[in-house]
């Protein structure tokens, strides 16, 4: 009976070894804060180390205090390589919430280092402002959002577009904020509706979906000093007219040619332009649509 019984043990060990041989527990990088994924990076969030796990984090602001920081990635991670090294890093949006009334929005970078994603420190962006692009540009990463004017209380509608421009430091992956020659950028007190033919770049939502053209080139709109507009979509193309009074402007009348497109996101688009209240311009000429109760903004370039 015992020989049976220490048979079977051996056997057993045998298959957890086999297993471990076959399917590696992957090792993380702890002392450096490197993983494979830049939603489970270490990030410092005002000098504290948040670990991310799939974009979200649980952090004591007091050991043993039941009041916790709680961080999220805001919409999905932009790739692209700002070392010139040959892989491809990340910028981010991190959303850091205590419980109270302020959602503060941070920049960051995470940085591939051998096939494993560090992250660096943040920059604040602000409390409750309205996210819009975010990319690489050259050896830059470029975050586009809007805020408040200085001194307007928290409870007016982000609506002065700013732009960040972020390096980091190798040496301590710490983040650089560039200065950038202004000169050729877009003046938006200068800008108009009708100056161009606006083509549709992404839409971001404040639960953090963000919603792409699956052809860039297909979604625009066109505005005329008559008041009418006219709009392109994969499939049909829409006319009406639309109304502004200061910042806010609302679309009317819209009707539409009847072709059936299989797969087409003009119905999407559509809805977006429908839930339209208000407009502004960035120093990067953009045109930014602000959607019905700050649920989202619809960017144009």
């Amino acid at each position: 009976m015992n020989k049976k019984i220490f048979i079977v043990a051996v056997f057993i060990v045998g298959i957890v070894f086999l297993l471990a041989l076959l399917f590696p527990v992957p090792l993380v990088k702890n002392g450096e804060h490197a993983v494979g994924s830049p939603l489970n990076a270490t990030y410092l969030i005002d000098e504290k180390p948040v670990t991310l796990v799939g974009g979200k984090a649980e952090v004591e602001l007091v050991p043993g205090s039941a009041t916790k920081l709680k961080v999220s990635n805001f919409g999905e991670p932009v790739y692209g390589d700002i070392d010139s090294d040959g892989d491809q890093d990340a910028v981010l949006l991190l959303v850091s919430d205590t419980g109270g009334s302020g959602t503060f929005y941070y920049a960051t970078l995470a940085i591939n280092v051998s096939g494993s994603y560090r992250g660096t420190d943040t920059i604040l962006l602000g409390d409750r402002i309205a996210p819009q692009t975010y990319y690489f540009q050259g050896n830059k990463a470029v975050v586009n959002y809007a805020d408040r004017p200085f001194g307007a209380p928290l409870t007016t509608r982000p609506s002065e577009g700013k732009s960040l421009y972020l390096q980091y430091d190798p040496s301590n992956f710490r983040l650089i904020k560039v200065a950038v020659d202004f000169e050729g950028e877009a003046d938006p007190s200068r800008m108009t509706l009708d100056m161009t033919t606006w083509k549709w770049i992404r839409t971001v939502y404040n639960d953090g979906t963000i919603v792409t053209p699956q052809k860039p080139e297909a979604f625009s709109l066109t505005f005329r000093k008559d008041g009418t507009v006219s709009v392109k979509t994969d499939c049909n193309s829409m006319s009406g007219t639309y109304e502004v009074s200061g910042k806010n402007i609302e679309f009317k009348d819209m009707a539409t040619t009847l072709m059936y497109c299989e797969g087409s996101q003009e119905q999407v688009f559509s809805t977006m332009l429908g839930k339209v209240q208000s407009f502004l311009f960035t120093s990067r000429g953009e045109l930014v649509l602000e959607l019905k109760f700050d649920s989202g903004l619809i960017i144009f370039r």
